[in-house]
């Protein structure tokens, strides 16, 4: 793996010339950041208040290794160790599989581990500073469901919990609140419009899309939280609404699922899309891996794409705002993974992360 040589605009500088030069903002060049072979396909990224980067790495083409440091040189070790990188033994140290994963403000880096026959889910978060194990809280039934899948997550350290997004099976999808302080776990909105899946065909480069032998229609996995944690915004894979909720709404346990649902809004129009995060503007970016693209959902709930490539974005995926205020993204070809490819690895191996100047300024740790 080789980092690539960055362009020499900068940030704020490419803010300043994208106002100079018209009243519509457009975010600056997309720039390809680093590049990683087939032994190690993306899947989300995490950066610390100091700049370090985490990746998990794709369980959809069964790799060895969980997560890995990614390098100021391009290089990447196994992370948090060589035994927390790879499945545990028995109850030993280890992952059992990560894609979400998100650093605090305090430099915990929250990692979402997915639950097998054998393992509940879990959240583990561990102390980049002092390189030790900070806590585990697990999300077993009946919080979880036999079918869940745990995919992404947003930290709200100001209220001290964490929301994840449980695709489930589509009819059960639903968000996850999780008290660090008590460990205590909730469902929420489980089968609900705002997190089951439209009915909508998931087709890319003229090929529709199957999981498990059927249309592809995947619920609730974009989730982000804004930079003063009042609003938690999420959708559904495949639709093609954005939605948000206050978080004091999602950690009032007085509120019944209905009454919560009413305290949902609709923010705007998105493609079908993986990840996401948000700037200080309220514009909601989108990894829309239908269109080989990256778009935005403006804060007046418009939709628009801001980069497209069938070559460098094939199926882009995760979000991470570094502390430079660049927002990064992963692109891992997962439509040609086995998993979404009737079990057959088609992928190209051109695996990479991508980064961009956005339209207002980013928050890092979104």
């Amino acid at each position: 793996m080789t980092l690539l040589s960055l362009k020499r605009i900068g940030f704020l500088g490419a803010l300043l010339t994208s106002f100079l030069l018209g009243n519509v903002v457009k975010a600056a060049e997309l720039e390809t950041y680093a590049k990683f072979d087939k032994s190690l396909p993306p899947g989300n990224l995490a950066i610390g208040p100091d700049g370090r980067m985490f990746m998990s790495v794709h369980e959809f083409y069964g790799p060895e290794l969980r997560i890995v440091e990614v390098m100021p040189n391009g290089s990447t070790k196994p992370y948090p160790t060589k035994r927390w990188a790879r499945a545990p033994e028995g109850d030993g140290d280890g992952l059992n599989g990560v894609l979400g994963l998100r650093v605090d403000k305090e430099g915990i880096l929250w990692m979402l581990d997915g639950q097998t026959k054998t393992h509940a889910g879990r959240l583990v978060g561990w102390d980049t500073k002092t390189e030790r194990l900070h806590a585990i809280h697990y999300v077993g039934q009946p919080v979880a469901r036999s079918s869940s899948f745990l995919n992404d997550l947003a930290v709200d350290r100001e209220h001290e919990a964490i929301y994840i997004a449980d695709t489930g099976d589509g009819a059960n999808s639903a968000l996850i609140v999780v008290d660090l302080d008590s460990g205590r776990a909730r469902r929420v909105l489980e089968g609900s419009r705002f997190t089951v899946p439209e009915s909508i065909p998931m087709v890319i480069d003229g090929r529709e899309i199957k999981l498990g032998g059927q249309p592809a229609r995947i619920g609730v996995n974009p989730i982000t939280l804004d930079a003063t944690n009042t609003w938690l915004y999420f959708a559904p894979m495949s639709g093609t609404s954005l939605y948000r909720i206050r978080t004091t709404d999602l950690l009032d346990e007085s509120l019944s699922d209905e009454a919560l649902a009413q305290r949902v809004q609709r923010y705007g129009d998105k493609p079908i899309s993986d990840g996401s995060t948000i700037d200080t503007a309220g514009n909601v970016y989108i990894t829309a891996m239908t269109d080989n693209a990256i778009g935005v959902t403006r804060a007046d709930g418009e939709y628009e794409v801001l980069f497209q490539s069938d070559t460098t974005l094939a199926w882009s995926d995760g979000f991470a705002v570094g502390a430079d205020g660049y927002i990064y993204a992963t692109v891992n070809e997962l439509h040609r993974s086995p998993v979404l490819n009737g079990g057959k690895d088609e992928s190209k191996g051109e695996y990479r992360i991508v980064r961009f100047a956005p339209l207002a300024p980013a928050v890092n740790g979104r």
